[in-house]
């Protein structure tokens, strides 16, 4: 994250005027498993970030691309209690995907899905695992705060026989919002769809944050796992039903308004410390 926008220094910096967006900059890292889950998302200022063409450094841990793929070579400390992360982990596109798309009405927030198909190949020291699987990539990019632009969205994506789908459904401040569903193709090739009809979910338990998606039928969709659940972010596995089948999402919803709220600001540095290199 160039300018993160989930950083509470950046915006008490921008409260007290003009912020140097890569002053705040962080590489996030979630893991998730039967060993139970590990998380590190250290802010850095300038110090710590280094670009060229095709590398990315960000502190000790550095992005690069390759032979046609992305290596994120990672060498991070947990929070809120510390251990280290530390190993590498290989995106490879089945394609890359040109097109981009408008999130709010006046395009000052555009979605990139870059390679909705992709192989993950997942090697870390530390804790010691290994594994490989499909999964994508993606990249966001704004001219203003979320918060500004948006009350909330709900973002979902499902790997399928047929390639993947992804919907996107966001609650704009000002006019209408995107509401997209996408099927990609191993390809890179998009078809636009029809959104389904959108369904409520659960709150999470903790922080009450409200999810919804989308499913087509009447068959109700349904949490298969919440793996995050934060004062303004919820990250899950949902059941739903897409193109007359039964599938599983990974399915995040974000509140902005909560986000904005000057208690949950106050409490994301116990997860997101800052270093100044």
């Amino acid at each position: 994250m160039l300018g993160n926008v989930f950083s509470p220094y950046y915006a008490w910096a921008r409260r007290r005027g003009a912020a140097d967006p890569l002053d705040h900059c962080a590489l996030n890292v979630a893991l998730y498993g039967r060993g139970g889950k590990r998380w590190a998302m250290t802010e850095r200022g300038r110090k710590g970030l280094r670009q060229s063409r095709t590398r990315l450094d960000i502190g000790p841990s550095h992005l690069s691309w390759d032979d046609g793929g992305l290596t994120i070579a990672i060498d991070e400390i947990t929070a809120p209690i510390p251990s280290r992360l530390r190993g590498r982990v290989r995106v490879i596109p089945a394609a890359v995907n040109p097109r981009e798309f408008r999130l709010d009405p006046d395009g000052r927030h555009v979605w990139w899905p870059i390679a909705p198909i992709s192989r993950v190949e997942l090697e870390l020291e530390h804790p010691a695992l290994r594994w490989s699987g499909h999964g994508y990539l993606d990249s966001n990019r704004g001219d203003e705060p979320l918060a500004d632009a948006f009350q909330c969205w709900d973002w979902s994506r499902a790997a399928t026989p047929q390639g993947t789908l992804m919907l996107y459904d966001v609650t704009a401040r000002r006019g209408q919002g995107a509401q997209l569903a996408l099927r990609f193709d191993a390809h890179g090739h998009v078809e636009e769809l029809t959104p389904p009809p959108r369904v409520p979910l659960p709150t999470t338990a903790i922080w009450r944050i409200r999810r919804g998606t989308q499913s087509e039928s009447a068959q109700p969709a349904r949490i298969l796992q919440t793996l995050e659940d934060t004062p303004f972010y919820a990250r899950s596995l949902v059941e739903t039903r897409l193109l007359g089948e039964t599938t599983t999402c990974v399915h995040e919803s974000l509140s902005l308004d909560r986000f904005a709220a000057r208690w949950v600001q106050m409490l994301l540095p116990f997860r997101m410390p800052r270093v100044s290199g």
